[in-house]
């Protein structure tokens, strides 16, 4: 799987990975303790009044305001919003057994995670780039044309609008055995920080759900 980055002009980089022959059917009983583990980590580290302080909820805020021009109090940055409901005391969302772990890893790093199922793709070629009008179908929503917004895409098939939003086309579900780990970089925000929350994503795969992980890409 290769990612060309197209957009590295205004700050965008990414950490990608693949892990393929995952059994995301079956729910592993250790899943439980690492999302509540997670869940008490952050609601001890973390007060709400305070995230628009923290360093990294910053420094996606601004890419909000300054280069996609959406208002982050209206739109939250992915994992800003999971944070939020996490310390409004709910649970994370149970959705699968790998899109809960790529949750957990956004609030215990606070950085926008995308998983993608490979086999849906249609592609091992994609591309980080503004977008032309191509129609997106967001994960429950209704499709949109997308303009002047930063995407990643397989030719006019939109998988991504960064760093917020995924597609139906090629969501992660109980089915799926190959997948595709995007961390959502920006170039304020260290190296180390976007391979370790993608290390504990493929980790935690191999450990939980089987599979073999690739090497982790920074572009």
């Amino acid at each position: 799987m290769d990612i060309k980055n197209l957009v590295s002009d205004v700050g965008v980089k990414v950490a990608y990975q693949t892990v393929r022959g995952i059994n995301n059917a079956m729910r592993p009983k250790e899943l439980d303790a690492l999302i509540k583990s997670a869940e008490e980590e952050v609601r001890n580290k973390y007060k709400i009044e305070d995230l628009k302080n923290n360093k990294i909820i910053r420094i996606y805020r601004d890419f909000y305001w300054k280069v996609i021009k959406i208002d982050p109090t209206k739109q939250r940055p992915a994992q800003e919003a999971l944070l939020r409901r996490v310390l409004h005391g709910e649970p994370l969302p149970r959705i699968n057994p790998a899109v809960d772990i790529g949750n957990v890893a956004s609030i215990k790093w606070l950085l926008p995670v995308g998983l993608y199922d490979i086999d849906k793709i249609g592609s091992e070629s994609l591309e980080l780039r503004w977008s032309r009008g191509e129609l997106f179908r967001p994960i429950g929503g209704k499709p949109v044309q997308v303009n002047g917004q930063i995407i990643l895409a397989a030719g006019d098939v939109v998988l991504h609008v960064y760093p917020y939003r995924d597609s139906e086309l090629t969501k992660v579900d109980e089915s799926t055995k190959n997948v595709l780990i995007v961390v959502a970089g920006l170039k304020e925000i260290e190296n180390d920080s976007l391979i370790e929350c993608a290390k504990f994503i493929s980790t935690n795969f191999e450990q939980l759900l089987g599979g073999k992980a690739g090497d982790i890409k920074i572009i």
